[in-house]
């Protein structure tokens, strides 16, 4: 089969491991790819993501069988509309059932319609009745552009001042773009996080390995919010009991709901979670893998990805076998110093090579060749996977492999898996 990939970060390079290792694998493209992807596909560049047409007619020039899409965007856009519409299998959701990603107000209002567990919320497209709001609610908040802003429209706010300052920043200054004209205001939940993606052919659904992401940018979760700085998995606080509530309560409902709207999920949904006292509560659907949670899940995935995705296209998922390792995977982000704030690119990265010497995983998300090196091209620069037969050494292998690799103003968490750790202690 020829497979086309789109996109080119970490989450893909991942993807494109995983694709590489199946027999029905024949020729794999990647658009754009990275250098990473470029070891093990034909990476074209100069296809704009955002033009379907574009995408068709690639993929009908290289005769692909499969289009499998990573990024929230071309999925948003109806990129798999168009693939289905030219007769090309594609895994991923339709624009109607990616809007769950897409408009944050839109997944509220599924959730509240069908008693999906999610936090307290309000809808606001005027500033002025969103600041009055803020200033007679007491609670902390968390305060989310209701489009796509890259993993990064959501700030949370303890105060009114602060609430008020997010306001202006979203709706205002507009630093997430057209996504913030319209916002949610949603109660702060306390508790653990934890990202469980799962496929799903629009019925059956089979759960993927929990991972845990870390959104802040510095030790101790502290510091901005990024597009995270590492995951692992399994994660320890998703106990077999607490998936069977999630799977009761939530991902069936949901995917229930999506057939009744007339939009049917297909693909793969990412459910973030809150584990709260009154438990699993949702914190946002992402219609596609995660990143970087893919790094860590897809190295534990002992089943043909292909057929799956397959499967998941074709609505036969129930006849699919999946089977995970009983190991874990723990993702180092590597970036470049400022992230995510203003940051230098063109630093040469070496020591790569080492790190896969010494048995590590290393994905490709912000780099760039040369003619003769490879050096950074992004924020999140590369994803330096361990794996073993516990978070512990896997988180142990991981930074054996990040301290082999080098590039000028290089930046990495070094508590990653923390939570885990603790819960061994």
């Amino acid at each position: 089969m020829n497979i086309l990939l789109i996109g080119g970060g970490g989450r893909e390079h991942a993807l494109a491991v995983k694709l590489s290792q199946s027999p029905h694998t024949g020729k794999l493209y990647a658009v754009p790819g990275n250098p990473g992807i470029a070891e093990i596909a034909e990476c074209i560049a100069g296809v704009d993501l955002e033009d379907n047409a574009a995408l068709v007619k690639l993929a009908q020039e290289k005769e692909i069988d499969l289009a499998v899409v990573g990024p929230e965007m071309p999925l948003t856009n109806g990129v798999v509309d168009a693939f289905a519409a030219a007769g090309i299998r594609a895994f991923g959701p339709t624009k109607g059932a990616a809007e769950l990603e897409g408009s944050k107000v839109y997944a509220k209002m599924i959730m509240k319609r069908y008693g999906i567990p999610t936090a307290r919320y309000e809808v606001f497209n005027d500033i002025g009745r969103a600041r009055v709001y803020v200033r007679q609610m007491r609670q902390p908040f968390a305060i989310k552009a209701d489009g796509l802003a890259a993993g990064k429209g959501v700030i949370l706010t303890q105060t009114a001042d602060e609430a008020v300052a997010a306001l202006d920043t979203i709706m205002q200054d507009k630093a997430f773009g057209e996504a913030g004209s319209r916002v949610v205001i949603e109660e702060l939940m306390t508790g653990e996080e934890v990202s469980l993606l799962a496929f799903t052919d629009g019925e059956t659904i089979v759960p993927m390995a929990a991972a845990q992401d870390h959104k802040r940018a510095q030790d101790g979760d502290e510091g901005p919010n990024t597009g995270g700085m590492g995951a692992y998995a399994p994660a320890p606080v998703m106990t077999p009991e607490l998936l069977e509530e999630v799977r009761a309560k939530i991902l069936r409902p949901l995917i229930d709901a999506m057939q009744k709207e007339g939009r049917p999920y297909k693909g793969c949904l990412y459910t973030g979670l809150m584990i709260t006292k009154q438990g699993p509560k949702v914190v946002e659907f992402n219609a596609r893998f995660g990143d970087p949670e893919t790094q860590v899940i897809l190295p534990l995935l002992e089943s043909d990805l292909v057929e799956i995705m397959l499967a998941c296209a074709e609505g036969n998922l129930a006849e699919t076998p999946v089977h995970w390792s009983k190991e874990a995977a723990v993702c180092v982000v590597m970036a470049s110093g400022g992230y995510p704030g203003p940051y230098a690119k063109g630093k040469e990265i070496t020591g790569i090579d080492a790190a896969k010497a010494a048995g590590c995983l290393v994905f490709h998300a912000g780099t760039k060749k040369t003619a003769d090196k490879l050096v950074t091209d992004g924020g999140r620069v590369l994803g330096v996977v361990g794996r073993a037969a516990d978070i512990k050494r896997a988180v142990a292998k991981a930074y054996e492999g990040v301290e082999k690799i080098h590039f000028d103003g290089e930046y990495y968490r070094r508590d990653i898996a923390h939570r885990a750790l603790a819960r061994q202690a």
